[in-house]
């Protein structure tokens, strides 16, 4: 077998990893730069304005980069051109066919309408608006049923039941009566009128009372009717059971508008607002799309899920949707809005910031820092780092990422003297103003570096090991060599100043 392909890939892996590891490990250092030192000179100036100016950025701060020249926010110093071509760009290049070889596929950067949205579960209930209850009047028993079954469908008006109440009957005929005589001018027509009224006490209906009128005879059972359409949830009453004043006979619910109510996690209440649309997927009725808007968000979290229940109001003419029903719900908040989108497979998280591998074109790649919003349907939002029409690296990324780990880890276990420098050091005098030992940074009052051109100053220095924080104390003055690490500069070696004869 041939292992020349084989060397070569493994040679590009790690040179991608390289410049990978130094283009987002390194890159929130605060150091000075010494790529530019000498470009002030007339010959070196001439030559850098013949190339093209990729960004400006301040040295001390190499991560942060500007599109046009001015004075650096950080540091009281001009900002520094990066030319194209420029070895602390993090730029590599590698050939079309190794990239298919290592399976490099990258992906466009767009803009799209982007909304926050809630992914939930939800169930269908029945509108509590939409409910009503039977009940007797009067003391009797049930001659007839003719809704024998819980779940049956009625109708407005359908007759559910014939009670016989003798109380009621007696009404009737005193009603009839006084009705007749206040006819012939012996009573007062009030007292018919008070009778009357007292039927529709006793639970009869007004059509009930009118064909009473027609007939004129006193009916020995009076039908109990439903209030409404829809189905039969309860049946409290069989036939030639004795009923009495207040008898739960039969609850009745309307399902041509039912209730869908979702679980939205306490975290992302604040998206969700009073007539935001809202998207029902019942998973008995797969591919099927129900929409609403919240009418109604519940007062209080549950304590044990930590979630708000919301309420919307689904039509539902054919009855497709029981009460029961489990629905994957979409909730969305907040306005639309035009935003920055790549996807998500392009990320790289570091742990303290996320990286995406650029296509520059023409087999060149650099890591970008990017700052992250939402994400929804394998898409994330970019809120700052990149822009419409670049592009990202989607596949082998990865393999980048997994060797600047690997390349990290082994660093740490070499020992202080075998620290890995691009062969650009400066031995530096300065007194010890302050430590932190759990970022990593030494502050030291120094004197001027000569080889960088910066003069005397009080600074922030990072380590190329936190081991080396050990060995001195504030206050204390001491000897530094300042190393150039990937795109910025750390203290590779730090020691307790030594005087006399023993002074470097």
């Amino acid at each position: 077998m041939n292992a020349r392909p084989l060397l070569i890939a493994v040679a590009v892996i790690a040179a991608l990893a390289a410049a990978a590891y130094a283009g987002y490990r390194y890159a929130g250092v605060q150091q000075p730069h010494a790529e530019h030192a000498a470009a002030s000179t007339a010959s070196d100036a001439g030559t850098q304005t013949q190339r093209k100016v990729l960004y400006w950025h301040d040295p001390m701060y190499p991560q942060h980069r500007f599109d046009s020249p001015g004075r650096s926010p950080f540091m009281d110093m001009d900002l520094v051109p990066v030319y194209e071509g420029d070895g602390d760009t993090g730029t590599i290049s590698i050939s079309a066919r190794m990239a298919q070889n290592l399976g490099i596929r990258s992906a466009a950067v767009e803009t799209g309408t982007f909304w926050r949205r809630v992914d939930t579960v939800g169930t269908v209930q029945a509108d509590e608006r939409r409910s009503a209850v039977v009940q007797v009047r009067t003391p009797g028993w049930v001659e007839k049923l003719h809704v024998r079954a819980a779940n049956d469908p009625v109708r407005r008006g359908q007759t559910l039941a014939e009670i016989y109440a003798p109380e009621l009957l007696a009404a009737q005929e005193e009603y009839l009566l006084v009705r007749e005589r206040a006819a012939e001018g012996a009573l007062d027509a009030s007292l018919a009128a008070a009778a009357r009224d007292r039927l529709l006490l006793l639970g009869m209906t007004p059509g009930q009372i009118d064909a009473l009128d027609a007939d004129g005879r006193a009916t020995r059972r009076v039908a109990l009717q439903a209030p409404i359409s829809g189905v039969v949830t309860e049946l409290g009453v069989r036939e030639g059971q004795e009923v009495s004043t207040g008898t739960r006979a039969f609850a009745l619910v309307d399902l041509s508008r039912v209730w869908i109510v979702a679980e939205v996690p306490e975290a992302q209440l604040t998206w969700i607002a009073l007539g935001r649309p809202l998207e029902a997927h019942p998973k008995a009725l797969p591919g099927e799309t129900f929409e609403g808007t919240v009418e109604y968000i519940y007062p209080e979290i549950d304590a044990a899920t930590r979630t708000v229940k919301v309420r919307a109001t689904l039509a539902n003419p054919d009855g497709r949707l029981k009460p029961g029903m489990v629905a994957e719900v979409i909730l969305y908040g907040g306005p639309k809005r035009e935003t920055v989108l790549v996807p998500s497979e392009a990320l790289i998280y570091t742990g303290t910031r996320t990286v995406v591998i650029l296509d520059e074109g023409e087999g060149r790649f650099r890591p970008v820092e990017v700052n992250t919003g939402f994400e929804r349907e394998g898409r994330t939002e970019i809120l700052q780092g990149l822009s419409a029409g670049q592009r990202v690296v989607v596949s082998g990324q990865f393999l980048i990422d997994s060797e600047a780990n690997l390349k990290t880890a082994l660093s740490r276990l070499e020992p202080e003297d075998d620290v890995a420098v691009d062969g650009d050091t400066h031995t530096v005098r300065g007194t010890v103003r302050r430590i932190d030992h759990d970022t990593g940074e030494i502050v030291i009052a120094h004197g001027a570096i000569d080889g960088l051109g910066m003069p005397g100053m009080t600074m922030g220095f990072a380590v190329s090991d936190h081991a080396l924080l050990n060995a001195v104390q504030p206050g204390q003055e001491v000897d530094f060599v300042l190393g150039r690490l990937g795109e910025g500069y750390a203290i590779v070696r730090i020691t307790p100043a030594q005087t006399g004869e023993d002074q470097p």
